[in-house]
């Protein structure tokens, strides 16, 4: 027997071995192996069974990247795995063929995808599964000491337990333990102990909700779909769009548990870490052990135990980002992108995959049904609801009919002019600051910028401080006194003078969280002042924290950046500012109205969402910006939606497009430039089909010591694209000391 492997060496390869006889009968396609590849023995992947004349014996398609050491016409005598390292497949079949999808479409290494199928902690050889020894008692008559006997009665009373908790609690040796093992008192014996993520979290059971009608129809219209795949048939995709606070999540809650009633399983993905504690707390009080939490800030032991609770079915309801989408769930039926339209879900490294596009292949492949819920829905999965390519449902109120918060637009034009320069706070925001204090209401202010201020400037001669490395202005950051470039980490101390032309007095300019929490402490002395962003959130658990400290009112206004902005559902918040409404709306990419006004929107919903009444304040210099008027309530978003997609078909852009980025960089900015051009040119040369772009500087030119160059591509079909790059990449190199990153289906341009 012959089989194809993916070793954990990223080649872009899959290489063919042969199978002793002893082994024949166990192999099966996404077992672990232990494979020779040179001098090395190396853990692989089964990828496909192979007849001896190279054919399948499966259906799992071929990976249409590089393959060495084919069946197919071998002159050579294939060299024999060594073992099988798990009897139970890591990857399921269709897991496989969504990897082999992957590296397709998204023009990236074999081995890359796979790596995101299984966690580094599930690869890695030094992490098991951690064991501890139990105590049980036994039933009757023994030869004891008194201390024995005392000892035995206290361990029948609590049931037996943990050798470590009985040692601590009855204050005795474990050899103590031992010798009642040794009268068989006790059986003593090596247990699993799975490293939780919840275990010190209460949490109070609940119950299904009474729904609304507009619930009620959106839960019917998923039942009917999941009735539909539970039969086998095929479902398009759904787009739950549902105002903020509409209830969507116990439409989700329902719809999981109607899967599970027919031994499905069901995948959440949320955008944030910061989403998860308690998008986690509401699933777990409904499905408790069921419910497995996959994320970075688990540590690797805790990742690694909630990865094999889904692999051997202990848990069938998995929450998470993006990767949760690849969770080894048996079985699924539903699979939930919250928040769909969220940028997050595109990872920023090979292979750039977008996690709501993958889920509804993933979906498509296991016969399970997608649902995709967002108040502010992406401009493609608009298109597709609008055009009947997927499905859709609309909430259009919010739960028990609450009304949706009052949003003021404030003109910082006018305010400037009033008080003679740029203000951080208006004076309609700072009203509203002060009243909910006095009322013990809470409020919370988004700036998506975090830091003291943008940069460090000289008044003398206008110089600004830059990093070196990426060209592109420090951010001063008061917390420990330096700048800090937010795209490399590099950081210097705070100068005493201006490094061009040596003048003592330097000037902070632009403010970001850091200065706009110390400015509201000034201004409200008596506020109780929260601050969430990237900066104070590196801790495991931090985002956990910072949100109970605020959910239990134990402080008055919560200062963040964007990880606040969204699904976040505070009671007592009555009041939203954002503080600068023009941050995103001005860059250069085909998404900034769209994304501005979504993430307006967003933060937006987070006021008035239980009994009280909400406001919001838009602090903007671009008040009749249509991403700032559709927010502010001026403006419809079907309205909005119809011109943008207008635009973008005029200029041929996604979604009637698909749109490929080539990103060029070299420490050598002539040779990162020649590179680029030369790649444009012999890509315009293959066909005419594909618009192709001149070389150009990326936005961001420069970026940890590397010179960034671009080319964009567009066509109606991204696999025609990738083939041409395919084509192109197998002859020629970009060059030396230049590397090449290819974006399918880019979403951001930076």
């Amino acid at each position: 027997m012959t089989i194809r492997v993916a070793t954990e060496v990223v080649l872009d390869q899959l290489y063919d071995y042969a199978v002793p006889a002893e082994l024949v009968s166990k192999m099966q396609p996404g077992l672990r192996v232990r494979v020779p590849l040179g001098a090395r023995v190396v853990d692989g992947y089964v990828i496909e069974v192979l007849a001896e004349k190279g054919e399948a014996l499966d259906e799992l398609p071929l990976f249409s990247g590089k393959l060495a050491e084919q069946s197919e016409g071998r002159k050579f005598k294939l060299r024999y795995i060594h073992s099988i390292t798990d009897d139970i497949p890591y990857v399921t079949a269709n897991l496989l063929k969504l990897v082999t999808w992957m590296a397709d479409y998204y023009c990236a290494p074999f081995e890359q995808s796979l790596r995101c199928i299984l966690p580094a902690a599930v690869r890695s050889k030094s992490m098991r599964s951690k064991e501890q020894l139990y105590v049980a008692p036994q039933q009757g008559e023994f030869k004891l000491t008194k201390r024995q006997s005392e000892l035995l009665v206290e361990i029948n009373r609590v049931g037996g337990g943990w050798m470590r908790f009985l040692t601590r609690e009855f204050s005795c040796a474990p050899q103590t333990i031992h010798n009642l093992a040794e009268r068989g008192a006790v059986t003593i014996e090596p247990r699993q102990v799975w490293r939780d993520p919840l275990a010190n979290r209460k949490i109070l059971p609940t119950k299904p909700m009474e729904l609304m009608p507009e619930q009620r129809v959106a839960l019917d219209t998923i039942s009917r779909l999941i009735d539909l795949s539970a039969q086998g048939q095929k479902t398009a995709p759904i787009l739950l769009h549902g105002v903020t606070g509409s209830g969507k999540t116990e439409v989700y809650l329902q719809a999981i548990a109607q899967v599970l009633v027919q031994g499905r399983g069901a995948i959440v993905l949320v955008p944030e870490i910061a989403l998860t504690p308690q998008t986690v707390q509401r699933f777990a009080a409904r499905f408790g052990k069921r419910i497995a939490v996959l994320h970075s800030a688990l540590s690797e032991g805790e990742r690694f135990d909630e990865w094999h609770r889904i692999r051997s079915g202990a848990a069938d309801v998995v929450i998470g980002p993006r990767s949760a989408l690849f969770a080894p769930v048996k079985c699924p039926g539903l699979i939930v992108v919250d928040e769909e339209h969220e940028p997050s879900y595109k990872q920023d490294e090979s292979p750039r995959y977008h996690a709501r596009d993958v889920a509804t292949v993933r979906g498509a492949m296991e016969g399970c049904v997608v649902v995709l819920g967002t108040a502010t829905p992406s401009m493609e999965s608009w298109n597709n609801a609008q055009s009947g390519k997927y499905n859709y449902t609309a909430l259009t109120a919010r739960v028990s009919n609450r009304p949706m918060p009052d949003v003021y637009i404030i003109d910082m034009r006018r305010e400037a002019a009033a008080g003679q320069h740029a203000t951080m706070f208006s004076a309609p925001l700072m009203e509203a600051i002060r009243l909910r204090l006095e009322r013990g209401e809470q409020a919370i202010l988004f700036l998506n910028r975090r830091g003291f201020a943008n940069s460090l400037q000289c008044p003398e001669c206008g110089d600004v401080a830059q990093c070196d490395a990426c060209n592109l202005a420090y951010t001063y950051h008061q917390s420990d006194s330096c700048l800090r470039c937010h795209i490399c980490g590099g950081w210097k101390h705070l100068p005493s003078t201006c490094g061009e032309c040596g003048a003592p007095v330097l000037k902070y300019t632009g403010y970001g969280t850091q200065r706009v929490e110390i400015a509201l402490k000034k201004c409200f002395p008596q506020a109780r002042v929260l601050r969430m962003d990237a900066d104070v959130t590196t801790r495991k658990s931090s985002h956990d924290e910072l949100l109970t400290i605020f959910r239990t009112k134990q402080a008055d206004i919560l200062i963040g950046t964007q990880m606040i902005a969204k699904g976040l559902d505070f009671p007592n918040v009555t009041l939203v500012g954002v503080l600068n409404a023009d941050i995103s709306l001005h860059m250069p990419d085909i998404r900034a109205s769209e994304r501005t006004w979504q993430l307006l929107a967003q933060v937006s919903g987070r006021a008035g969402r239980a009994d009280l009444p909400g406001e919001v304040y838009i602090q903007t210099y671009s008040p009749d910006h249509p991403a700032v008027r559709v927010a502010g309530g001026h403006e419809s978003f079907e309205t909005m939606a119809t011109r943008e997609l207008a635009e973008r078909r005029a200029g041929g852009y996604p979604p009637f497009t698909h749109m490929v980025c080539l990103t060029f960089s070299g420490r050598s900015e002539q040779k990162t430039a020649h590179a680029a051009a030369c790649y444009a040119a012999a890509l315009k040369k293959i066909t005419a089909a594909v618009k192709v772009s001149e070389a150009a500087p990326a936005p961001l030119a420069k970026a940890r010591d590397r010179y960034r160059y671009q080319i964009l591509m567009r066509s109606t079909s991204a696999i025609k694209m990738v083939n041409m790059l395919r084509k192109l990449m197998a002859c020629q190199s970009p060059g030396e000391d230049v590397r090449m990153s290819v974006d399918v289906d880019v979403v951001n341009m930076m």
